[in-house]
């Protein structure tokens, strides 16, 4: 727990439990209300050139979010926040911003331009993550 003496550090947590708990909640619903969020998908993306590939994106991007959750929150119980580099929590993080990359491609192809902007958000946070973890405490 020494960490918890340097800001950098704890900005570093901060980011990394935002993005645990983003994920692991957004690959746990896909999974437990399935039927529900493809048909969501289905509807979103009925006028784009991805139509026909919604249920096999679908799996695609909830695998990509339990892995940014998991490593997130792996990276959170083992503290991996003292030192620069990739280390388990940055690696999550940085998986974080590839879902979010896929999420926004997704809402472009979409044409939800408003969602698409909610996901730029959350992006910039992948970001700061990015730069805090590249950097020594």
């Amino acid at each position: 727990m020494d960490w918890l003496s340097h800001p950098q550090a704890i900005g570093r947590f901060l980011v990394t439990a935002f993005f645990a708990v983003v994920f692991l909640q957004s690959a746990m619903d896909k999974l437990i209300d399935r039927e529900g969020n493809l048909a969501f998908f289905g509807d979103h993306f009925k006028n784009s050139p991805v139509a026909a590939l919604v249920p096999l994106l679908f799996w695609v991007l909830t695998l990509i979010e339990a892995t940014a959750g998991g490593l997130c929150a792996l990276g959170v119980l083992l503290g991996d926040f003292s030192r620069a580099g990739m280390g388990v929590a940055a690696s999550g993080v940085s998986v974080a911003g590839l879902a979010l990359l896929s999420l926004l491609v997704g809402q472009r192809m979409a044409k939800d331009y408003a969602g698409a902007a909610v996901i730029a958000a959350y992006f910039a946070v992948a970001l700061l993550g990015g730069i805090l973890f590249a950097t020594p405490p």
